[in-house]
């Protein structure tokens, strides 16, 4: 592969890339340095990836195992630093774009919270838009085990919100209902 090839065959889904590495590592500086260390990578096995079928899951995946590796480095993610990474702006004086942003920083830190597989499955299908041939691909799981996965992470997310949304309705009635 020459450097052009590299160019107009890799260079052009690292924005995609990143933002796979910033929903695994929530960390900006660390999700660049990751695409960096991936890109360093495919450029020195620049020679073997005509062999390759499918260099975005390729790269991908690359990203995902990466990302593992960094993660089991420090063996923790402090929740604090996520939740003070995603609270959202209180400039805004538009409540509609203030509750739109506050319930996607919501389903972000749900989604946080996942385990790693959901998390990852749940990222490729609904945010990068994968087929699910192509997650099959990147997390070398059949199609069966993601639809599974995705469904379990789906499933936990709406029912995140819906407990944290009804929580204020019952905390309500419970109130009014003593005053009564």
């Amino acid at each position: 592969m020459l450097a052009r090839d590299f160019k107009t065959d890799v260079l052009p889904i690292s924005n995609k890339l990143l933002r796979f590495a910033l929903q695994i590592l929530q960390n900006e500086e660390e999700a660049k340095d990751v695409l960096q260390d991936v890109f360093l990578k495919l450029w020195q096995k620049r020679d073997e990836l005509g062999k390759v079928e499918n260099l975005e899951a390729f790269a991908i995946r690359m990203i995902r195992n990466r990302c593992l590796d960094l993660i089991r480095s420090r063996r923790t993610i402090s929740l604090e630093l996520v939740k003070k990474n995603k609270q959202p702006e209180e400039d805004c004086t538009d409540t509609d774009y203030l509750e739109n942003t506050e319930l996607a920083g919501l389903v972000k830190r749900i989604i946080a919270e996942l385990p790693d597989l959901q998390r990852t499955v749940i990222h490729l299908r609904d945010i990068e838009q994968l087929e699910y041939e192509e997650i099959a691909e990147v997390t070398e799981l059949n199609v069966n085990a993601i639809r599974v996965n995705l469904s379990r992470a789906r499933k936990k997310v709406r029912d995140e919100i819906l407990k944290i949304q009804n929580y204020g309705i019952t905390e309500n009635r419970h109130i009014a209902a003593k005053v009564l």
